[in-house]
């Protein structure tokens, strides 16, 4: 058998196998258009978007979780300089609750405020570029006494990759530490946490705004290498007096030990408080980072540097208020005329 004609019969093979393939594709494209002929007959296969009436279908979009780390959130926790001891313990209190964290050293505000354009905010926006943070969580402190916590997404604003804002500055009251409470309450270190918020952070516009900054900074990522796949706290926010009361609980599950209750077969859950305790006070919420647009101002929010001033002044009317009547006393004493007696000159 010459070599011509092997190839010659390769060729009618494929040609053969090439015409029984458009052939099959050709009837499944007339199937296909007969489907949808019946179907805008009947009008139930085909649905217009834009027809109102029609129900349009809802995929579901949320997929399980492979446990893997695919939320690639990182969180930079700094202080400036001049924070006082309880701040520092507060601070270090944080970083054990966040296990995605970043560290830094203490950021000078004097030098960065008088430094480049941008102030202290493009300090620290370029201090979470370097080191890889999405989030920022900044204690500043002032006067000693005086904590002012920064919270909101880091991003350089020339930069489109990185995303900008928002961010919100609060002021921080009710500091108590882990080690200054000596709570019960114990939980797994690097655990991921439960958040719980109010039902107020679904009414209210800008609490909704900070429950997405809170489960952001708060929540522990699945699958992160410091954490630990157990959820065993909760971690509570609550707006009261308008502020926002936060809270670390431990999660208890009692086994049954009576026999009663064995029967049952209740299990008993509670919480126990670990700490710490914290109460942040709204002061402003800007559309970028450390700046720009302002979202939301608090207009009953009452700086602690005027506080001290008016109960200052406050003191010093009670002093003035004392010589006035030291002054008055002496007075009356000095315009006292006693009346003559008419017996003075008997014995004389």
């Amino acid at each position: 058998m010459n070599v011509g004609t092997v190839n010659k019969r390769q060729k009618r093979t494929y040609q053969s196998q090439s015409e029984t393939v458009h052939n099959d594709t050709v009837q499944d494209n007339d199937t296909s258009s007969e489907e949808n002929d019946i179907g805008d007959e009947h009008g139930s296969e085909s649905v217009d978007e834009n027809t109102p009436g029609q129900n349009r279908l809802e995929i579901d979009a949320t997929l399980p979780s492979d446990g893997r780390y695919h939320n690639k959130q990182r969180c930079l926790i700094l202080c400036s300089r001049g924070v006082t001891s309880r701040h520092r313990h507060l601070l270090e209190d944080l970083r054990t609750l966040i296990p995605h964290h970043k560290k830094d050293s203490k950021l000078d505000a004097g030098k960065a405020s008088k430094g480049a354009l941008g102030g202290i905010g493009r300090a620290v926006n370029e201090i979470a570029e370097i080191r890889g943070a999405n989030t920022v969580l900044f204690l500043e402190s002032k006067k000693r006494q005086d904590a002012y916590l920064w919270m909101g997404h880091t991003g350089n604003s020339s930069s489109s990759s990185m995303r900008t804002g928002p961010s919100a500055k609060f002021l921080v009251e009710n500091i108590h530490t882990m080690d200054e409470l000596r709570l019960t309450g114990n939980c797994m270190k690097g655990s991921r946490p439960i958040l719980n918020f109010e039902s107020t952070f679904d009414k209210i516009e800008h609490l909704k705004l900070l429950k997405y900054l809170f489960t952001d900074i708060f929540g522990t990522p699945r699958g992160h290498p410091k954490s630990k796949p157990f959820v065993d706290r909760v971690m509570g926010f609550y707006y009261v007096d308008g502020k926002i009361w936060v809270r670390n609980y431990q999660i208890i599950d009692q086994q049954p030990i009576e026999s009663k209750e064995i029967k049952k077969r209740k299990d008993i859950t509670s919480l126990v408080e670990i700490g710490p305790r914290l109460v942040l006070n709204v002061i402003r919420i800007f559309r970028g980072s450390f700046g720009g647009q302002t979202l939301y101002k608090n207009d009953d929010f009452v700086a602690p540097n005027f506080i001290r001033s008016m109960n200052m002044q406050d003191k010093g009317k009670l002093y003035q208020e004392r010589k006035n009547k030291q002054r008055e006393r002496r007075e009356r004493q000095e315009n006292i005329v006693l009346p003559e007696d008419p017996l003075n000159s008997v014995f004389q």
